[in-house]
């Protein structure tokens, strides 16, 4: 384990600076009488330096499960092996999005085990507010053990704290304050008619404001020897798994200013929300020091392990590591025996997931396959993805599909019921595996494969949302695909750039994200029809989104809002119990289609490009082929690599001018694409013209009888005459021009002037007056003999 010296942080305790001019007066007395030196002292000073052991965990989400007690057993490790005091925090999202066992109580039994554990402090993140405000400063703050910290949580309209900014906590002599905060894109993250009486705002300025109270030198308003700062708040879900922090500073938004703006008086930092993984000793801008930044992943699978080396008497941080520790294996017998905490942890967990069965171990459907979120990192193995991790929420998938199927079928039946379903990708907290095997801690033994019980449904949706339907005009539906790029409301990228909607699959659209933002969606289709910008659409979701959640806030302009009282979790449980055995659909609803020519004439080539044809659920299909039709007809097909294909087709010239769609389908998910395009008819080729040229006397005689040339221009299958000139040229088409005339009712003359004597060749060239319906022509030879 890395050890990085840090230069001294200045923290201006009044106990502090007793402490030193004790030290100070104690090293002169001792001077005094032994006649030592101060640089002894010093050295015995550094030697009594404390090693302070921070435990942090991140996005727990209430995992009672078969793993907790290896997760409680792991904090016991880790706090037996530290050298001195030890604190356990938490950067939040302790609760919300629970499995089953602990979402059936209210996640009673996670703050059980969090206070077995002896949690010493928290951060709120936006899931403690997925039951409202006044759940978490009433039932969860009273069953908590631990303080509930939100520096930059506040009454709404005010600057007024609505929790508890800090926490002073004793470690070995030193008083660590520890200073909460959670992601100001909370107001977006949870129904906002649970927290109607807030506002979050920015979390490093509320650190800062706490971090320079807490060092003022004023013990009345709490002074604290070092400081650590809990943020619900992380590296960004736009950057790549295993970005280095250089690049994730770069990538801008919520975590470089954590970075680079956290005030220096703060000596180590935890962060959550995004459940990313890392270890990074961080330079504080502007210092020539470090100090660690850690955030553990999710779901109690490692814990994240920061030691920070501090001389007690200045409360200097000289050193410190950073790490993430993964979950133990060994067994829980032995860690229940070696630690108390842990044997409390298994009480807590037996007796909830006993509850739990009860009810939770009722088989409720089939399936006939996986079901399940996006997954990132995984590959296609003989033509099927596989591998990876789960919940990329920027892909399509094919649990939000099914998802958003079952909110527009419960709903359909209502008066005035939905046409349409639609889904967030964060709602979705589980899978649904064919293989029992594959639930993990989640399985219920003896279920058979294939099917799913009542708790592994209620995995999926464990929020207790209510369903609701709202009215979008056919424009506002266009601009809520708009909004999967994300913008919050103060018009800032979110940690998240990109949420991927789930839609019925009666939806399907087309997008550019090379286009400017705002007209990225090119084509819309619903029922296979294209969707009418003046038209009104019923769309079933969850309340949380039809309040405008995860900044999909064109919901709140929608009209005809009704809040069914309907639980996202019955209403799922019946849709898979009625379409049992349910199979996935690996057709995808959103696919990029990039280079459509604004209009396409009839009778020429068209060429685009089309990716992300290929869904990354596991047991998708990998994509081979892509058809075209138009009007039915087959009129193309292109190989696809990778999801992407070039398309090339040659639209009939007989196709009428208008709107026209281009019909592509993928094989083998079936995935079918709507190329809608503007076709302009081919041009009429024009009438065929015949110039006949007749010289009026075959023998010229110079003065005294000289020829005329009679051109006569005809149009075949017509009584038109043409229109234009005529050319005559001695020789051929391209010879010498003699004169020119022009048509009278289709017929052109020439007389001819002094010619040299001998046999002289005319031709006649009709030049039309439109040659784009009428075509010119040539005419035959003509020879005149000239005497004298």
């Amino acid at each position: 384990m890395p050890t990085h010296p840090s230069d001294q942080h200045e923290v201006r305790s009044p106990r502090r600076s007793r402490l030193r001019r004790a030290v100070a007066g104690f090293a002169a007395v001792a001077t005094a009488v032994a006649g030592l030196a101060l640089a002894p002292a010093a050295a015995t000073a550094a030697d009594d330096a404390v090693t302070l052991t921070l435990l942090g965990i991140n996005d727990f989400h209430g995992r009672i499960d078969a793993n907790t007690v290896k997760f409680a057993g792991t904090i016991e490790q880790l706090r037996a092996q530290a050298e001195g005091p030890v604190l356990f925090l938490s950067a939040g999202d302790n609760i919300g999005a629970s499995l089953f066992a602990s979402a059936v109580a209210k996640d009673q039994p996670t703050i059980d085990v969090l206070n077995a554990l002896g949690l010493q402090a928290t951060t709120v993140g936006n899931h403690e507010f997925d039951r409202g405000w006044a759940d978490l400063s009433g039932r969860v703050a009273a069953a908590s053990d631990y303080p509930q910290l939100g520096a930059n949580v506040y009454y709404a309209g005010t600057q007024t704290p609505a929790l508890d900014e800090y926490a002073l906590l004793d470690a070995g002599g030193l008083t660590v304050g520890v200073i909460g905060a959670v992601t100001e894109e909370t107001a977006s993250l949870v129904s906002p008619a649970g927290i109607a009486d807030l506002d979050f705002g920015d979390p490093v300025t509320a650190v800062n404001r706490v971090a320079a109270q807490l060092t003022d030198g004023d013990e009345g308003n709490g002074e604290a020897d070092v400081l650590v700062a809990l943020y619900h708040e992380g590296a960004g879900a736009g950057t790549p798994d295993g970005a280095t922090l250089e690049q994730e500073v770069a990538a801008g938004g919520a975590f470089a200013d954590i970075v680079e703006d956290t005030t220096p008086a703060v000596s180590a930092i935890f962060t959550g929300h995004t459940h990313k993984q890392y270890a990074w000793s961080a330079p504080i801008p502007g210092t020539g020091r470090t100090r660690p930044i850690v955030q553990t992943g999710s779901y109690g699978e490692n814990i994240g392990v920061i030691t920070l080396t501090i001389d007690p008497a200045t409360g200097a941080v000289s050193a410190h590591t950073e790490r993430n520790a993964a979950r133990t294996t060994d067994g829980d017998d032995a860690l229940i025996a070696a630690y108390p905490r842990a044997a409390a942890v298994n009480d807590i967990v037996t007796a909830a997931r006993a509850a739990a069965a009860e009810v939770g171990n009722t088989a409720v459907a089939e399936v006939s396959a996986d079901i399940t979120t996006g997954f990132s990192g995984g590959s296609y193995v003989d033509g099927v993805y596989t591998g990876g991790a789960r919940d990329d929420r920027a892909s399509e998938s094919t649990l939000g599909n099914t998802v958003a199927d079952m909110l527009r079928d419960a709903l359909s039946v209502l008066p005035n019921g939905a046409v349409i379903g639609v889904t967030n990708p964060g709602g979705l907290r589980a899978e649904l595996w064919d293989t029992q095997a594959e639930f993990g801690a989640t399985a219920i033994p003896g279920l058979a494969d294939g099917t799913i019980s009542f708790s592994q449904a209620n995995a999926v949706l464990p929020f207790n949302n209510t369903l609701a339907l709202v009215t979008l005009t056919g424009a506002q539906f266009r601009t809520l695909l708009e909004q999967q790029w994300q913008r919050d409301a103060n018009g800032n990228v979110p940690s998240r750039p990109y949420l991927q909607l789930g839609l019925s699959d009666n939806v399907a659209y087309t997008f550019d994200p090379a286009l400017p933002e705002g007209q990225r969606i090119t084509s819309i289709t619903v029922n296979g029809q294209p969707i009418d910008p003046a038209g009104t659409y019923r769309i079933g979701t969850f309340t949380f989104l039809a309040a405008g959640g995860d900044n999909f806030r064109v919901f709140t302009e929608g009209t005809g809002y009704v809040d069914t009282g309907l639980l996202d979790y019955e209403a799922w449980v019946d849709f898979l119990a009625d379409g049992s055995p349910v199979a996935p659909s690996f057709a995808r609803h959103a696919v990029q289609v990039s280079g459509v020519p604004t209009t396409a004439t009839a009778g020429t080539t068209v060429s685009f490009s089309v990716a992300g044809l290929d869904l990354t659920s596991r047991g998708a299909p990998q994509n081979t082929t892509l058809s075209a039709t138009l009007g039915g007809q087959p009129v193309g097909q292109a190989t696809v690599s990778g999801g992407a294909a070039t398309v090339s087709v040659t639209l009939p010239a007989t196709l009428a001018a208008g709107q026209a769609s281009l019909t592509l389908t993928a094989q083998p998910s079936g995935t079918v694409v709507t190329v809608p395009l503007t076709v302009e008819a081919a041009p009429v080729p024009p009438t065929a013209s015949t110039t006949t040229l007749v010289p009026v006397f075959p023998v010229h005689i110079n003065r005294l009888l000289p020829t005329t040339l009679v051109a006569a221009v005809t149009l075949p299958g017509s009584r038109a005459t043409a229109s234009g000139t005529v050319e005559f040229r001695e020789g051929g088409a391209t010879g010498a021009l003699v004169g020119t005339a022009t048509l009278k009712k289709g017929v052109a003359t020439l007389r001819l002037g002094i010619l040299s004597r001998g046999t002289h060749a005319y031709t006649a060239v009709f030049v039309p007056s439109d040659p784009t319906t009428v075509a010119g022509s040539t005419s035959n030879a003509a020879h005149v003999i000239v005497l004298k």
